[in-house]
């Protein structure tokens, strides 16, 4: 099942995407008893956003050995890597990556995102880890390399407003479609060439055993996300470009790259 969170002239809503691309509202949030209200829309009446607004994304740094090898000196983790995106970093399909003032280094990480579900995740096994997952997406962990690499800890390298774009939309059974999240293939393209080619059978660290590491440090809420990890090939975007992640079965998570949006809410003077 294909969840999708959009925008109509009604508002915003969750919605089943259907093969035929329309998408059948549902009411309310969709981690309980899907309920329908009638409503259809042709996707091209409709703008497809983020599919889910998490409380917060965990994302897992150096989780394929290539990618390790790329960033520079340096063994592996021995243990998974964590670092915070907070959910103002969240945009969707169609949604502009924004580049920081200044900044030359931006670089697209093609990653699986984790949908967490209902019943949450804390002190759970890996044995039981995957009972906490609702679904998976698509995620972008957008980083800016120079920062990551002078700061030492990657909040401001990896939290900037439209740092995580996330979508199109979630798949809740990979296995009706014959598809193992432990073993799809990402890619990530700027301007059509191909960056990043990878499969998640690589990972260092599997789904299950991230869930249940990070269940131990805090409780994964229903909607939150976690990023498990990008393969080699990462590189700069730039103002003008267009960038293009794909998973197996999640398909495609297109974003422009634009300059930064400056606008100030401070206002004027009271």
């Amino acid at each position: 099942m294909r969840i999708v969170r959009f925008a109509s002239p009604q508002g915003m809503s969750f919605g089943i995407l259907d093969g035929d691309g329309n998408v059948a509202q549902i009411e309310g949030h969709p981690f309980g008893r899907i309920s329908f209200t009638g409503a259809r829309y042709a996707q091209a009446d409709i703008r497809l956003l983020s599919p889910i607004l998490p409380s917060k994304v965990v994302c897992v740094g150096k989780n394929y050995a290539a990618h390790v090898t790329e960033l520079g000196p340096g063994d592996a983790p021995s243990e998974p890597l964590l670092f915070l995106k907070p959910s103002t970093s969240v945009i969707g399909p169609g949604d502009a990556i924004r580049i920081p003032p200044g900044s030359t280094n931006v670089h697209h990480e093609v990653e699986l995102a984790v949908v967490i579900g209902a019943r949450g995740a804390r002190h759970v096994t890996p044995g039981q880890a995957l009972g906490s997952v609702f679904g998976y997406t698509v995620g972008n962990d957008v980083t800016e390399r120079d920062m990551q690499n002078r700061d030492g800890q990657w909040t401001r390298a990896k939290g900037f407003d439209s740092f995580c774009p996330l979508g199109p939309w979630i798949e809740t059974d990979l296995g009706a479609l014959g598809l193992d999240p432990a073993d799809l293939e990402l890619t990530c393209t700027v301007d059509g060439e191909r960056r990043q080619q990878g499969r998640t059978s690589q990972l260092l660290f599997d789904v299950p055993t991230l869930i249940s590491y990070i269940s131990q440090v805090m409780t994964l809420l229903p909607g939150d996300v976690v990023l498990t990890g990008t393969p080699a090939g990462v590189g700069p975007i730039r103002a003008g470009q267009q960038v293009e992640c794909t998973v197996e079965g999640l398909g495609t998570l297109t974003n422009a790259v634009a300059d930064a949006d400056v606008v100030s809410t401070a206002g004027g003077a009271r």
